[in-house]
């Protein structure tokens, strides 16, 4: 089943973002075989990250809720709110 993790960064994300990235990206290619989409979310200018959009495919909520646990962005308090969503794709068709 596919869950949309919609995280938001904190006002001090940025900097500790820059900090962790290298363990995010880490985390990603060590669960690659989950991820549908993964990406930040940028201001209007397409260059400042303000969070995060991944799409997951995992067995069930609790899955999804360990992924989003589990991403060293999440444990070092980049994010402000973290919304996980149960969602389908319509498209593109597959």
């Amino acid at each position: 089943m596919m869950f949309s993790l919609t995280c938001v960064d904190n006002s001090e994300g940025l900097a500790i973002r820059k900090e962790n990235r290298p363990a995010h990206l880490a985390y990603l290619d060590a669960n690659i075989e989950k991820i549908v989409f993964a990406g930040p979310t940028l201001t209007d200018d397409g260059e400042t990250p303000t969070g995060s959009l991944i799409i997951v495919d995992v067995a069930d909520r609790a899955a999804a809720e360990a992924f989003a646990a589990g991403d060293p962005y999440a444990k070092s308090g980049v994010f402000e709110s973290v919304t996980i969503k149960a969602t389908r794709q319509v498209y593109p068709k597959s």
